[in-house]
């Protein structure tokens, strides 16, 4: 199937500028969204897609990016996280959106469905136990780790979050929430080198997280003039 296809399915949906609020343009474009996703899986399989997004043409790129944030699985990471460092800025977003979609579909539809629950459940107790489980169950789904981390981070739980933080990283490499997330751990226990290596790992995965660079900064000057 061509990728002139594609930019023509793409092309139907109203364009995301620069500066949009990217909530309101979401919502906009709903349904004209579901009806691009189900061309999609009629007409492309992963694997195209994959080698669409390394296209020489802007608009494939982009097109390819926002479809495997809707269709596509764990296989696709690599070649997602490498577009997280695209010239473009939509190829950018479109990839950073459309990871965190393969990262929550990392299990079985049951165990995805299951993560997504425990994430929105607002009794944390509850929250905790879904995650515990999940993770004993399917203990190669690197996001359940990320979120039970985030879970022991928000509680004030540093070296449990830092080890669910460890554990994502281990079986997802290109997770720079996870490398973020241990950044900020590291720091708040006072180690800014590992603070700094963490912060420097998310960034070389993910150029958008330009703050990151001010964090890194700061952490370096506390370390002094001998780095000590």
């Amino acid at each position: 199937m061509s990728a002139s296809l594609l930019v023509e399915m793409f092309d139907r949906l109203p364009e995301l500028q620069p500066g949009d609020d990217e909530d309101l343009w979401a919502a906009g474009v709903r349904d004209a969204m579901g009806e691009f996703c189900a061309s999609v899986r009629k007409r492309y399989t992963e694997g195209t897609l994959q080698r669409m997004l390394t296209s020489p043409d802007v608009k494939t790129r982009r097109a390819a990016a926002l479809a495997l944030g809707l269709v596509g699985t764990m296989e696709s990471n690599p070649v997602v996280a490498a577009a997280l460092a695209d010239h473009d800025f939509l190829v950018q977003k479109f990839a950073a959106d459309a990871i965190w979609e393969l990262w929550f579909r990392g299990g079985t539809p049951d165990q995805n469905w299951r993560l997504r629950e425990a994430t929105r459940n607002p009794d944390a107790s509850k929250a905790r136990a879904e995650l515990d489980e999940l993770i004993r169950q399917a203990p190669g789904f690197a996001e359940a780790y990320n979120q039970r981390a985030i879970w022991f981070f928000k509680r004030g739980e540093l070296p449990r979050a830092i080890d669910d933080c460890e554990a994502t990283l281990r079986l997802n490499p290109f997770h720079f929430g996870a490398a973020a997330g241990l950044g900020q751990c590291l720091a708040k226990l006072g180690k800014p080198r590992g603070a700094i290596r963490a912060f420097r790992t998310a960034v070389s995965i993910n150029p958008a997280l330009e703050h990151l660079h001010d964090t890194i900064e700061q952490l370096e000057r506390s370390l002094g003039p001998s780095g000590d």
